[in-house]
């Protein structure tokens, strides 16, 4: 197959293209940055093409006949760096307007096409729904409402940006995932820190739900996606298992052979990060119901055993 994939130098899209590019498909990774496969940490068999973000100028030529396109550009909610970025009027922009502007080069791309694609796989995330302040409310699925808020918002105009390809004939699946588990990327490392150096515990009160998933299945529910015809709308990629924030660091203690004792307070969270602990303070119980009701087998349905295999001797 060939398939480009927007924000293909990020965490998941970085490991998407060397998946497929190591099963022998035809990969293109749209970047801001033109550089060599090597010097992204891509397969050398990945393309690596430059675009602006904006418009489907440069590349929109490479969707024609293409098979798939998987859509996860947009500036990273949390920053770059190791340690979370507050969130000002101006980074909030850039998070929004980010993932905006690339879904509509994709609609431009994909109209122009006279042999479009047949599938669009576009990102989102479960902050779509409604915070949960604990796991005694009832769990989530794609059926529930959307939620109020900056990421909610956030999460309904991403999804929106690209609506108009369903119009076009091209299947769409949009992917709303939780926090995807990986010891190399992503939000783990973060979270894992505090426990190297003894001073892990429980954010807040620890009540708030934690819906994960580990990158093995986050990669196989999108080939699963991809693969399936008859999907298409929105699907929770979370493992069916999810924990509250206290249950799930007395796991990754435990994987660190750590303690979880050393919480971090609420009030700190609030006062060092701003609005954006909420990240941190606030969840959501979802469930993948119709990934499950189409028959997709997590490899790690529970955190213990996703942990476990990231963190084993």
């Amino acid at each position: 197959m060939k398939i480009l994939i927007t924000g293909g130098t990020g965490f998941i899209g970085r490991h998407l293209a060397n998946r497929w590019a190591a099963q022998g498909h035809a990969v293109i990774v749209l970047s801001r940055q033109a550089q060599a496969p090597g010097a992204a940490g891509l397969h050398p068999q990945v393309r690596i093409l430059a675009w602006d973000g904006v418009s489907a100028q440069g590349w929109g030529s490479e969707l024609e006949g293409a098979d798939a396109i998987v859509n996860l550009a947009g500036a990273n909610i949390a920053g770059e760096g190791l340690l979370p970025t507050r969130w000002s009027a101006e980074r909030k922009d850039l998070i929004t307007r980010s993932r905006v502007a690339a879904g509509q080069a994709v609609v431009q791309a994909i109209t122009a096409a006279t042999v479009k694609p047949r599938v669009l796989l576009q990102a989102s995330g479960i902050d779509y729904y409604a915070a949960q302040p604990s796991m005694e409310l009832p769990p989530v699925n794609e059926d529930s409402p959307r939620g109020e808020g900056f990421l909610a918002e956030v999460c309904a105009q991403w999804e929106q940006a690209t609506a108009p390809v369903e119009i076009l004939g091209v299947r769409r699946v949009i992917m709303r995932t939780g926090v995807v588990l990986s010891d190399n990327g992503g939000a783990l490392p973060r979270m894992a820190l505090p426990f190297r150096f003894f001073a892990g515990g429980t954010l807040g009160n620890g009540q708030q739900p934690v819906s994960w998933i580990h990158l093995e299945d986050q990669l196989g529910a999108i080939e699963f996606l991809l693969a399936q015809e008859a999907a298409h709308g929105a699907f929770n990629l979370c493992a069916p298992h999810p924990l509250s924030n206290a249950a799930f660091m007395r796991e990754l203690g435990r994987a660190l052979h750590r303690p979880a004792l050393l919480p971090a307070p609420a009030l700190a969270l609030k006062l060092a990060l701003g609005e954006m602990s909420t990240l941190l303070l606030s969840g959501r119980r979802a469930l993948p119901q119709r990934l499950l009701d189409m028959g997709y087998v997590f490899r790690y349905p529970t955190a213990d055993t996703a942990l476990a295999a990231l963190y084993a001797p």
